[in-house]
C-alpha cells in the first residue's frame, strides 16, 4: 500500500502526491488551497468521470442553496369534498406526497415500520374524520412518474439501496414480510396496497425454509415452511408501486381506528379545491442532508434532488431532466464551474450515465465553503477515522479527525472529495476520482494522498 508523507513546500507536496499516484489511467485529481487560492496538484482535472456517490455533494449543495437548511417537507392529507358534523367526508380523501425522505421509521418514534403513517392517521382522526364516502387517492404528482432513474443497472433491481422512488414514499420504499410461527404472513408496515399470496405451512421445531419474493405485478409471494417454535422471520423487499403502497398503509391505519373509506384506492391528483385535513412535517433539510451524506442513502438523494427543482414554491414537476438542467445552470452561475463539466441522470450517483470533472467538484467545494449554509455542508461529510463510511480510513494519520469527505464506491468507481486542514492551518479542497476495476489500490492511494495533505505545511 502507498504510504503518506509529511512534506514542506508546494513543490515537495506535488512530488509526494505524484509519487503516490504512480498509475494514472482512469484517474482525475485536483487539489487546491481555499486559503491561498493556488492549485497544489492536478492530474486530468477536466476528465469527465463517473462520480458514484460523491455526486451527493452536488445534490446537497444545490438543495441547501435553493431551499435553505431549515426547509421541511410536508406529507398532507386533504379532503376533496365537504365534511359534516358527523365526521363524514362526502367525497375523496387525498394523501399527497411532498417527496419527504424522512417519512420512515428512521425519523419517527415507534418500534414498527409504519410509525409515520400511524402518526398521520392519528391526526386525521383528531381532525374529526370518521368516514369517507369517496376514494382514497394517492397523489404523487410532485415528481415525474418514472420511479427508477436512467442509467441504474438492471442488477440493482430489488436491492434496498436502489429501491424505486416517488414523491409519495414510505419507509424508503422497503416492505418487510414477517412470517410468524403460526403460519401467518404479514406486511410491515401493514398496507392494503400490496396483495400477499402465501402457501407457507408449519412444522414442529424451530427451523424454517422460506422463499419470499415479489411477483411481476408487485404482489408478494411467500412459499415454504416455518417451525412452530421459530422466531418471527422478517425479510425485506423493495416496493414497485410506492404511491399505492403508501396510501394503502394509510387506509390500513384508518381502518384500525374505525375510519372507513367506501371507495377504491387509486392514484390521482388532489383538485385545487381540496382542503387540508392533517399533515406531518420532516426534520429540517440540514438533518436530512447529514444522514444522506454520512450514510450515502440513494433514496434520500433522489428525493432531495427533485425537490430542489421544485424550490420553495413547490412549483413544477421534480424530474431528473429538470434537475440536470438546473444543476448545470446553478454550477455555472453560482460556482463558476466550466460549462459542460457536470452531466447527471440522477441525484445519488448510482447512474452509470453521470459525469463530473474533478475541477467541477473543486468549484462546488469552494462555493460551499463560502456559502451561508457552508457549516451545514461541512458537518454533513463523514470524518476520517471517526464517522460512518470513513470510520476505518486514515486512522493513526494526520487526517484522522481532520479530513471531511464524501465517499463514492461502485464496482467500477472509487471517489473521495472534501476538505482537509493542512498542518499550517490552510484549508485544502480535494477531488479524487478513479474509474476502473482496481478499487482496493485506488482507495489506498486516496487515503495516502489525504493523509499527506493533512501533514503538509508551507516552507
Amino acid at each position: 500500500a502507498p504510504r503518506w508523507a509529511a512534506v514542506r513546500g508546494a513543490p515537495a507536496l506535488a512530488a509526494a502526491l505524484g509519487g503516490i499516484l504512480v498509475h494514472r489511467d482512469g484517474w482525475g485529481v485536483l487539489v487546491t488551497s481555499l486559503t491561498r487560492g493556488d492549485t497544489l496538484f492536478a492530474v486530468q482535472p477536466d476528465a469527465p468521470l463517473v462520480p458514484a456517490s460523491t455526486l451527493k455533494m452536488y445534490t446537497a449543495a444545490l438543495a441547501l442553496d435553493r431551499l435553505g437548511a431549515d426547509w421541511r417537507f410536508r406529507t398532507e392529507v386533504l379532503r376533496d369534498g365537504a365534511i359534516g358534523a358527523d365526521g363524514v367526508v362526502r367525497g375523496d380523501l387525498v394523501l399527497r406526497g411532498d417527496g419527504d425522505p424522512a417519512f420512515s421509521r428512521r425519523f419517527h418514534p415507534g418500534i414498527d415500520y409504519g410509525a409515520p403513517i400511524r402518526h398521520l392517521a392519528d391526526r386525521v382522526v383528531a381532525a374529526g374524520v370518521r368516514r369517507v364516502t369517496g376514494d382514497l387517492v394517492a397523489d404523487a404528482s410532485a415528481f415525474e412518474p418514472r420511479t427508477v432513474p436512467e442509467g441504474w443497472l438492471t442488477r440493482y433491481a430489488g436491492a434496498g439501496y436502489a429501491a424505486p422512488f416517488s414523491a409519495l414514499s414510505l419507509n424508503e420504499n422497503i416492505v418487510v414480510v414477517a412470517v410468524h410461527p403460526d403460519g401467518r404472513v404479514l406486511l410491515e408496515p401493514a398496507t392494503t396496497g400490496i396483495r400477499v399470496e402465501s402457501t407457507v405451512t408449519t412444522r414442529r421445531g424451530a427451523g424454517s425454509g422460506l422463499r419470499v419474493y415479489r411477483a411481476t405485478d408487485g404482489h408478494v409471494i411467500a412459499r415454504g415452511w416455518i417451525g412452530t417454535r421459530s422466531p418471527v422471520k422478517r425479510l425485506q423487499l423493495t416496493v414497485n408501486d410506492p404511491p399505492t403502497f403508501t396510501a394503502g398503509a394509510l387506509r390500513a391505519e384508518l381502518a384500525g381506528r374505525g375510519v372507513t373509506v367506501d371507495g377504491a384506492l387509486r392514484v390521482g391528483r388532489a383538485s385545487l379545491a381540496a382542503v387540508p385535513v392533517a399533515a406531518l412535517a420532516s426534520p429540517p433539510l440540514a438533518e436530512l442532508v447529514a444522514v444522506m451524506n454520512r450514510e450515502s442513502i440513494n433514496h434520500f438523494a433522489e428525493l432531495i434532488f427533485r425537490n430542489a427543482v421544485r424550490g420553495t414554491q413547490r412549483q413544477g414537476e421534480g424530474s431528473a431532466v429538470a434537475g440536470n438542467a438546473l444543476l448545470q445552470r446553478w454550477m455555472a452561475e453560482r460556482t463558476a464551474a466550466p460549462p459542460g463539466s457536470v452531466l447527471v441522470s440522477d441525484g445519488s450517483g448510482l447512474s452509470v450515465l453521470d459525469r463530473v470533472t474533478p475541477r467541477s467538484m473543486i468549484h462546488l467545494l469552494a462555493h460551499a465553503h463560502r456559502a451561508p449554509w457552508g457549516p451545514t455542508f461541512h458537518a454533513s461529510l463523514p470524518v476520517a477515522g471517526e464517522s460512518e463510511l470513513m470510520r476505518h480510513r486514515m486512522r493513526l494519520t494526520p487526517a484522522e479527525g481532520n479530513l471531511h469527505a464524501k465517499t463514492g464506491t461502485t464496482n467500477e468507481v472509487v471517489g473521495l472529495g472534501g476538505y482537509v486542514t493542512a498542518e499550517n492551518g490552510e484549508v485544502l479542497a480535494f477531488s479524487f476520482l478513479f474509474n476502473g476495476r482496481d478499487r482496493w489500490n485506488a482507495r489506498a492511494t486516496m487515503d495516502a494522498m489525504g493523509a499527506t495533505l493533512a501533514a503538509f505545511a508551507r516552507e
